[in-house]
C-alpha cells in the first residue's frame, strides 16, 4: 500500500490527471497493488475491454501474473466524496524504456546532458 499526502501545489497548472483535474493541499492518495493470477483478474479485464474501449481480445493464452493497482483519491478541497478506481494490467511483451520521475524532468528531456538524479541501488 502507498498512501500519498502533501503534494505540491506550487504549480502553475496542478491537476491529478491529463483531464486537467485540480488538487489542493488536502489531496490524499492511497494506492493497493495485488498481483492476481488469470482466474482473478479475468472479471477485471473482461470489463476493462467494455467500459474502457480497450484493444484486442484478452490473451487467453497468457498464463502469468496481472498486476491490478486499486487507488482512492480523495481531496475536500475539491471533491464532495472520496472516488475509487481500479485498473488491471497484464506485462507487455515490449520491453519498456527508462524513464525519469524527477523535480526537473522538463530539463531533462530538453537538454540530455543535464545531471538527473540517480540511485546507485533501490531503496527498497
Amino acid at each position: 500500500m502507498i498512501d500519498t499526502i502533501g503534494v505540491k501545489t506550487d504549480r502553475p497548472y496542478a491537476m491529478i490527471d491529463l483531464f486537467g483535474t485540480p488538487y489542493t493541499k488536502d489531496l490524499h492518495v492511497v494506492e493497493r497493488y495485488s498481483l492476481l493470477d488469470r482466474e482473478s483478474a479475468k472479471d477485471a479485464l473482461e470489463r476493462g475491454l467494455k467500459e474502457n474501449q480497450q484493444q484486442g481480445p484478452i490473451d487467453t493464452d497468457y498464463t502469468g501474473k496481472y498486476l491490478q493497482v486499486h487507488l482512492t483519491v480523495e481531496d475536500k478541497g475539491v471533491f464532495t466524496t472520496p472516488w475509487t478506481a481500479t485498473m488491471t494490467y497484464v506485462l507487455d511483451s515490449n520491453e519498456w524504456r527508462e524513464i525519469v520521475c524527477a523535480e526537473n524532468l522538463h530539463e531533462y528531456y530538453y537538454d540530455k546532458d543535464s545531471d538527473v538524479p540517480r540511485a546507485d541501488k533501490p531503496d527498497f
